[in-house]
């Protein structure tokens, strides 16, 4: 369920739990284009060309409306994708794009796959929205081969603007007080976001969750003012800065000493 454009809305989610947040249409689950492309590359580049061995298979976890997939799809070319979500809306949206959509989620009960049984995830704009993101790594590196591959993205809490936010005293872009409207922040859609990390804390949870970092990358932000959008570009070049955080990761090989992550 990622960040979206902010948009004017005169309607506010459900006065339910998460599970009835997340299960109204007017939530946005659609990732940005340009996080998507790049990390799409990401992957192709990890995964290389589907050869004799066959299609490997790519989850695509909290695949929303199945964009991130369907953008990842040209570049991953003979291998097999699936998405996953627990939002029956999402899966209804995403079935129009992916060929595999199944429902499943992170928590009670797990993922419907077995252990070892994945080459790579995709985990697009998810982790800034979870209650139990230590428990979510773990279910992640249980279904991912050893040498399996992990595509993270999430929004930068110390991007180049909320450092400028911060110092006058505003509530950072991408951070939320309440599912019910924004306080104290631009914008003006709520999107449910829990956690924020800073480029440094991500590669730290990570490592710390048993995998071993391989390249962390900024990606720009589409809902950045359009006057802006060069400089936020720019950004990327130092992702402590950027807008989104791009993390490549790996299962270690069974046996493997974990290598200081390159940035």
């Amino acid at each position: 369920m990622p960040t979206t454009t902010p948009t004017d809305t005169s309607t506010h989610p459900p006065r339910g739990g998460l599970r009835d947040f997340y299960e109204d249409p007017s939530v946005p689950v659609a990732s940005g284009t340009p996080r998507s492309l790049a990390q799409a590359r990401m992957l192709a580049a990890a995964l290389g060309p589907a050869g004799a061995a066959g299609p490997r298979t790519v989850l695509d976890i909290g695949c929303g409306d199945g964009t991130a997939a369907a953008t990842a799809a040209p570049f991953l070319t003979g291998h097999r994708i699936i998405g996953i979500d627990w939002s029956q809306d999402a899966l209804r949206r995403a079935r129009a794009r992916l060929p595999y959509a199944v429902r499943g989620e992170l928590a009670d009960g797990g993922l419907p796959f077995r252990s070892e049984s994945a080459d790579a995830v995709l985990f697009s704009e998810v982790i800034e929205h979870l209650v139990d993101p230590d428990g979510a790594l773990d279910e992640i590196r249980r279904v991912l081969r050893p040498g399996g591959h992990l595509m993270l993205s999430t929004p930068n809490l110390a991007a180049w603007y909320n450092r400028a936010l911060l110092l006058a005293g505003v509530q950072p872009v991408f951070s939320e007080v309440s599912l019910r409207g924004i306080h104290g922040r631009p914008g003006s859609e709520v999107v449910g976001h829990l956690r924020l990390y800073t480029a440094r804390a991500l590669r730290e949870f990570v490592a710390a969750s048993g995998f071993e970092v391989v390249r962390l990358r900024g990606a720009p932000f589409h809902g950045v003012p359009r006057p802006l959008r060069p400089l936020d570009r720019l950004a990327c070049a130092a992702p402590s800065a950027a807008s989104i955080l791009l993390l490549h990761a790996r299962r270690p090989d069974r046996g493997i000493t974990r290598k200081t992550p390159r940035t």
